[in-house]
């Protein structure tokens, strides 16, 4: 295996509008993240920080360039090939948590192992409290998640994450719906949960105080990716 976790070469992605033209909403993305590595894309609303995650994440695909993910060409992944590597490689941390109302934390983060065969299907439950265990829920397993805290939320987000043992964990805005104080804690919690895995992090944020914790700053602007300077990176965490 690769010590690099995913690659994206040229990447473009256009969407058709009515009148037939084309609108580019990626062009010419670069991106490299290694295994352990986090990085952060900071970018403002309309900036194709969505497009790129579900790029990322085996949700849509691009219209042009190579995005090669430990070394395999995801462009000749179709169908089921294509959902089991999303399933298998991929955890993703939302802004607004998209917690099952009904179900037990425990129950949430078991979520994702119903999809899992064998041994891994089989202590799906054990797992999922294992988790929660890691992320300082264990005493909160069973409770559903209009009696948790935002922040206790967004970690039992962070557990289904987790989970399966992914090799890149995707997380979209994970701070917006929370308190400076609680975003820096999930943060720091997810950051070093995936660093113990050798997971790869990618954080979409438009906070520069979250993206500055990223072991590399990255900004995308008008779809096109660039490194943060070196002053913006320092204003952001003075």
């Amino acid at each position: 295996m690769s010590d690099v976790q995913l690659r994206l070469t040229g990447v473009g992605r256009e969407v058709r509008l009515p009148d037939g033209g084309l609108l580019p909403i990626l062009t010419d993305v670069d991106l490299t993240v290694a295994a352990g590595e986090h990085v952060s894309i900071v970018g403002r609303s309309g900036s194709g920080k969505s497009t790129l995650l579900n790029v990322l994440g085996l949700l849509d695909s691009p219209t042009s360039g190579e995005y090669l993910l430990d070394g395999q060409d995801t462009g000749r992944l179709r169908g089921r090939r294509r959902a089991r590597l999303r399933g298998e490689c991929f955890g993703f941390v939302f802004q607004q948590f998209n917690l099952l109302p009904r179900r037990t934390a425990a129950e949430n983060v078991a979520a994702p192992l119903l999809y899992a065969r064998g041994r891994e299907f089989l202590t799906r439950g054990r797992t999922a409290r294992d988790v929660l265990d890691r992320v300082g829920l264990g005493d909160r397993a069973d409770q559903v998640p209009e009696r948790l805290s935002g922040g206790e939320q967004q970690r039992v987000a962070i557990a289904r994450a987790l989970v399966r043992r992914p090799r890149v964990v995707l997380a979209d805005e994970p701070t917006g719906a929370l308190d400076v104080d609680t975003g820096r804690a999930v943060m720091a919690l997810l950051a070093e949960a995936t660093a113990e895995r050798g997971a790869a992090l990618v954080t979409i944020t438009h906070d520069l105080s979250v993206a500055a914790l990223a072991d590399r700053q990255l900004r995308l602007d008008v779809g096109r990716l660039t490194p943060m300077t070196v002053a913006e990176t320092v204003a952001a965490t003075s």
